[in-house]
């Protein structure tokens, strides 16, 4: 066997051909023989990385780190691995274990820049990212990572122009082009946002996260054919795809269902699988008897849906059925547009003797139901939710009768809400919560799920929503074809929720709801 370092020589000749076996052949070779080499585990890691087998990537940079401390090359490597398995904090740390060796390094401050930005450290992450972009000022993944920490913060000027600088500087770079469409979809210029990602899917036809930009902006625009053709797409998108466990048996395309049994399965939040409720009695309508399964907190509020499909509670076993479907798959195969969505008017039932004992322990006048916060797990959660103390000015309209329907871990802020009442103790799942919501005259609420569960019930609603707002709630109108019971009401800017309270609050004031 020639020398360890003329061995290594002849696997890094074979690894830059493209004879990754016979590279890794040798690598294994010299390990076994020296398993503390330190070159054999950094080249062999490196191998492993461009494999895309980070998993045992880091556990050899990790090893060859702790052998030869002063390597800053493998100190580096080790934090792409980490990012590309999902260990931030790790690839933090091995980060700045190499800007502590070599301060200038480009690389290093781009991989801690990355790593923060995944962590939602994100003024920390721009921070780093200028860094490496005064470094290195050709290092276009560098410019587009510092575009898209700039576009988690809403600045979405310097968010585009330093992803068009990452487009120039590589015009083939398809993350540059998608994350270009998200921001392009995000200032409302829709049609250039298509175009964005429909570059993105030139150089990379099966991007999941481009086709997944492009289909947002599609049905922002109202494109409910090509929006719902794309969103077939989140099932590969990393983001949704963990979702998705495959199920046995044929998906439903559009097929005949006449004595057959569908599973539907919903998919993502509680609103989600509200708002697509709507679809399961057409399923009934088609001759098929249809088993749902969904979050248990649901099935309550769902058993009033027509028909009376079955439900099953998530996590406690498949039923038996012949072909299954994604619930946010429906839409496209009834070929919905804004002007055919099922039901707009309500589908969902309160229970009325529940509804009519909440009515009776509110006080008399106009009933208003409030929520200022999502769930604090939803990616989008910073936008959607108001900060604490912004619903002030509501508060102070006169005449009205405030009724918390917050539930989560903001729900404590009612206690400093002079005024507003507070039952969310006895909201133990969706029916209760719709029986309340069925005794008010008026809901108002971030995107969340009470807007679809009052919208659902018919009941009037007045929904507040982000500058760049999710894709069902479309651009440009103060309603939804949704919901016919719906008024938005629409940031100005980003970040800007004082205009919208106040909006309400004015809209409030000189046209309250009549009381029930």
């Amino acid at each position: 066997m020639p020398s360890v370092a003329d061995a290594l020589l002849i696997a890094v000749d074979h690894q830059r051909a493209g004879r990754a076996a016979a590279a890794g052949a040798i690598y294994r070779e010299v390990l076994q023989a020296e398993p503390g080499q330190p070159q054999a585990l950094y080249l062999h890691g490196l191998l492993d990385l461009a494999a895309g087998r980070a998993d045992r990537a880091a556990s050899l940079l990790a090893r060859a780190v702790e052998v030869r401390p002063s390597h800053t090359g493998a100190r580096l490597a080790l934090a792409r691995a980490r990012l590309e398995v999902g260990q931030k904090n790790g690839a933090v740390d091995a980060a700045e274990s190499a800007l502590a060796l070599d301060p200038n390094q480009p690389e290093a401050h781009f991989l801690l820049g990355t790593a923060l930005s995944a962590l939602g450290r994100t003024e920390e992450a721009i921070a780093s990212l200028v860094q490496a972009v005064a470094r290195q000022p050709r290092h276009a993944a560098a410019h587009l990572n510092l575009g898209n920490a700039w576009a988690d913060l809403d600045r979405f000027d310097e968010a585009e122009r330093f992803c068009r600088a990452a487009i120039t500087l590589d015009p083939a770079l398809a993350e540059a082009h998608a994350s270009l469409g998200f921001i392009l979809t995000a200032t409302g210029r829709l049609d250039d946002a298509v175009a964005a990602c429909d570059a993105a899917i030139a150089l990379r036809p099966d991007f999941a996260e481009a086709h997944w930009n492009r289909a947002v902006a599609c049905l922002l625009a109202g494109d409910f054919a090509a929006g719902f053709a794309g969103c077939e797409w989140r099932k590969r998108h990393r983001r949704f795809h963990g979702g998705f466990p495959d199920l046995p048996g044929p998906s439903w395309m559009g097929e005949d269902l006449a004595g057959r049994t569908i599973l539907v399965r919903a998919e993502q939040g509680l609103g989600d699988a509200i708002q697509l409720s709507r679809y399961l009695p057409r399923l009934v309508a088609l001759g098929a008897r249809v088993e749902l399964v969904c979050d248990a907190r649901l099935i309550p509020l769902l058993r009033t849906l027509p028909a009376s499909p079955a439900l099953t509670p998530q996590g406690m076993g498949l039923p038996r059925y012949d072909v299954w479907v994604d619930q946010m798959s429906l839409p496209r195969l009834f070929a919905t547009t804004p002007e055919t969505v099922p039901t707009p008017s309500g589908y969902l039932q309160a229970d009325p003797a529940w509804a009519a004992a909440w009515r009776a322990t509110l006080p008399e006048g106009c009933r208003v139901g409030l929520v200022w916060a999502g769930n604090p797990a939803h990616a989008n959660d910073r936008r959607r939710s108001l900060p604490p103390g912004a619903l002030a000015p509501l508060l102070e309209v006169p005449g009205q009768c405030f009724v918390s329907l917050q539930l989560g871990p903001r729900s404590v802020e009612a206690a400093a809400m002079p005024g507003l009442i507070d039952p969310t103790a006895r909201l133990t799942d969706y029916a209760a919560t719709a029986a309340l919501v069925a005794a008010l005259d008026l809901v108002i609420t971030v995107d969340t799920s009470v807007a679809h569960l009052a919208g659902a019930l018919g009941r009037p609603v007045w929904v507040m929503l982000p500058f760049a707002p999710d894709w069902r709630w479309m651009l440009g109108r103060d309603n939804s074809p949704w919901y016919s019971s719906m008024r938005l009401f629409r940031q100005e800017r980003p970040g800007h929720w004082s205009g919208v309270v106040a909006s309400v609050a004015e809209t409030l004031r000189n046209a309250p709801p009549r009381a029930a």
